[in-house]
Parts: C-alpha cells; structure tokens; sequence
C-alpha cells in the first residue's frame, strides 16, 4: 500500500473527523490554535487505530483500543498534560459520532480515567526578596507610580490583569480596602494594609497628576502618556525592577501573587480567607500554597537541625 492510498477506515475516519472540526469550528467558535490541536490530536489517533490497531469502522473502536493508544503515546514521552489533551479530543470526538452517525451508540473513550499532570508548585520570592524588591523605585513620577502597583499586587495577591484594570473608584483608602473584579466578572473586596495604603496616597498625590496631564482618566495607574498602564509596560518595568534589586531567577507577576498567598499561611492565615482574597473558585486550587508552605518548612528544617 503506497502512502497516499486510504484503508476504508481511514477514509471513514478522516470524512468523521472532517465533520467534527467544522461542527466545532461553526458551532464553538474556538481559536485556530486550538482547532488546529484538535486536527492533529485526531490525525494522531485515527493514524494508530488504522496501522496499529487495524480497526474496521469507526463502530469497533473499543475502550481498549484507546486505552492502547495511550500507553503508546506514553512510550513516545509525551507529557501526561498532552496525554490529557488528547483524551478531552478522543471524547469530543466520540460525542459528536454518537449524535451525528447513525448505528454509533456508545462512547468507548468514556470511563478511561484522564492522566493527571504533576502539579507544579509555584515559585516564591523570600520575605527579603519582597523588602528588596518593593523599596529600589526612586521618587520620580515612575517611580512612585511603580512603587505602589507592586505594593498593591503583594498587598492583595491580585492578578496583573486585575491590577491594571483597576479604576479610581475601586479603592477606598480610608477604608483600607480595593474592589477587584475577577475573572467571570466576580467582584471581591481586599483589605490594605498601611504600607500599601500609603504607597498609593503617595502616587495619587505626587505623581498621577504629572502623568495624566492635559488628559482625563479614570484608570488607576497609568503610563507616560497619561493612558492606562499596559501589561507589557508592567511586564517591562518589573523587569527592570527584579534587576536593581539583584533577585536572580524569574520573576513575573503571578510570583508576587504566589508570594502573597504562601507568605499568609506561613503567617497562619486560615486557607479559605485566603482562597476569598485570591478569588478561587474552588478551594482545592488555593490548597497547593500548602504543599510550598511545607516544602519550605522541611528546608529550614534540613538546614538548622543539626541531626538533619
């Protein structure tokens, strides 16, 4: 068989999955990226069941088939994240031959357990790192503006995209509080504490006036010509900033949120406030602070004990 000839297999099951990208594309409005996942994630499977597995039609597809095609993409090292990816694909795609192809009844991919992925437990900056960090701005305009953005992330564990959409309105200093809407647009209330209260004031009466100008605008932070501050110009000034405080490895601002939520609960925080001031949905996400929390402590322990 020369390899431009199809197997009946093969040409039922590339016609199928032809089907399926258009039903998604049409009907899910995904992005291309994730349209063109979705191709080669099927390309791959219906590959393996037509020259591995030999199978007839697409209705002989068993749970062990798939469950084969799993332990071969685990021998070629793909990644237990990839693994999963392409089960979610493998499911859709039985779905749609359910409901779209006549004689299809059951969905063999169904009761495969998905691979899970290690969790990645998130990096920290250490207490002196944050002191470090927080006190390099200057007295400029830029300065102080930069200052009390950073203030505020490890203040409230915010997300940058919740930083910078930050408006006037939102934060009530006298109160000590910021409102932030989160992601689905869930709105949450944050405490401040002195030092980030003050930082702002200093902004807001020293140096927000300079960059606004001429202009008017509600935004909270803003950049040099008086507009909303962008992440990439946050993105490029925490750069500079983690370089004049000397901290050595990556540093993004998810690490300032990271740093936010492990530094409260080896401070005894409780884990649901700190699940309420991080905006998780479910606690379970809020919980691998726990695991770098403990991490930490056997560290010190290995490093001060001295029967370590």
């Amino acid at each position: 068989m020369t390899t431009n000839e199809k197997t009946p297999f093969k040409k039922e099951f590339d016609y199928a999955a032809e089907d399926f990208i258009h039903f998604i594309q049409v009907e899910k409005g995904l992005s291309k990226n994730t349209i063109l996942s979705y191709g080669n994630d099927l390309e791959s499977y219906g590959m393996y069941m037509d020259q591995v597995e030999r199978i007839q039609g697409l209705s002989n597809i068993m749970r062990i088939h798939i469950i084969g095609y799993l332990k071969y993409l685990k021998e070629r090292d793909l990644t237990a994240r990839t693994m999963a990816r392409q089960l979610a694909t493998i499911r859709s795609f039985h779905q749609f031959l359910i409901r779209e192809v006549d004689g299809m009844k059951d969905d063999p991919s169904l009761l495969i357990e998905i691979p899970k992925a290690p969790k990645v437990l998130p990096k920290v900056l250490s207490l002196a790192e944050v002191e470090a960090l927080l006190e390099v701005s200057d007295s400029s305009e830029f300065g102080l503006r930069d200052k009390a953005m950073l203030e505020l992330l490890y203040a409230t564990g915010m997300r940058v995209s919740e930083l910078l959409s930050l408006n006037l309105s939102d934060v009530n200093l006298t109160m000590g509080f910021v409102r932030c809407l989160g992601k689905g647009s869930k709105e949450r209330i944050i405490p401040l504490g002195k030092i980030a209260i003050n930082s702002i004031e200093q902004y807001l009466k020293m140096a927000r006036i300079k960059l606004m100008g001429k202009k008017q605008n509600d935004a909270l932070f803003l950049n040099h010509h008086g507009n909303r501050m962008s992440r990439q110009g946050f993105w490029k000034n925490l750069k500079k900033q983690a370089e004049k405080a000397n901290i050595q490895h990556e540093l993004t601002p998810h690490t300032l949120r990271h740093s936010f939520a492990t530094h409260l609960l080896e401070n005894g925080a409780d884990l649901r406030s700190v699940q309420e001031m991080l905006g998780h949905a479910d606690i379970s996400t809020t919980q691998i602070y726990t695991h770098v929390t403990k991490n930490r402590l056997k560290d010190v322990y290995k490093e001060f004990h001295p029967r370590a």
